[in-house]
């Protein structure tokens, strides 16, 4: 398999001109030679995932989060991160988070999704949406609401939009105590991870290396840090 190939699919539905001015996505790790055997997919690189792509035979990684400093154990097979413009994309990670969640509604498209309900939800009833994606889910309501029609939606860590999100609750991850403490909007941490896990099946998909396609790519066995 050509590597650039795998690489063009994820670009042409994620171009890397649009990612933050701040982000990394791209290759990695790039090594000489255009041809790959087997591809690992990964929400993060870590040890463990770089000695599960050794285990399987991979010489190429395919991750979600970027790494910003490359350990010299880590540049001896190939690497390529999607981020915020996996993030920006339609169809990219939070929208695989809401396709999950099946609320019928017109939506925002932007770098946060922002989905008005058709009708008025309970809070509960959102809450109940959202425990089995994470069980561990938190909520925030200080202001003791009862229903939502507006629901911002951001994969990973979108504690920073929440303040300019016009909407009635925000979920996300990494929501930072005092945010919490201040916001007068629902609040759903769901988890980092439980939020963007889903993006690595997707990523497989997208460069056609499943198991309908001669099983060239491995997902990850990845579980959140958080216990």
């Amino acid at each position: 398999m050509n590597k650039y190939d795998i690489v063009k699919k994820i670009e042409n539905f994620a171009p890397l001109d649009t990612q933050e001015s701040w982000d990394s996505s791209g290759w990695i790790v790039e090594k000489a030679g255009d041809e790959v055997n087997k591809v690992l997919f990964a929400l993060t690189i870590t040890d463990n995932i770089v000695q599960q792509a050794i285990k399987f035979g991979c010489d190429m990684i395919i991750s979600h989060h970027p790494l910003f400093t490359v350990p010299i154990e880590y540049r001896k097979i190939n690497m390529y991160c999607a981020h915020t413009n996996l993030d920006k994309a339609y169809g990219g990670t939070t929208d695989l988070l809401l396709d999950t969640l099946h609320l019928n509604g017109t939506m925002y498209n932007e770098f946060v999704r922002v989905v008005e309900l058709e009708q008025e939800m309970s809070v509960e009833f959102l809450k109940l949406k959202l425990l089995p994606i994470s069980p561990r889910l938190k909520m925030v309501n200080n202001t003791g609401a009862k229903t939502i029609k507006r629901i911002g939606f951001c994969a990973g860590s979108g504690s920073e939009f929440i303040k300019s999100t016009p909407c009635d609750a925000f979920v996300t991850g990494d929501i930072k105590f005092h945010t919490a403490v201040e916001s007068n909007k629902v609040l759903f941490d769901i988890g980092h991870f439980e939020s963007e896990i889903p993006v690595v099946r997707f990523l497989r998909e997208l460069t056609e290396l499943g198991d309908s396609n001669g099983g060239k790519g491995i997902i990850a066995n990845e579980t959140s840090p958080f216990i």
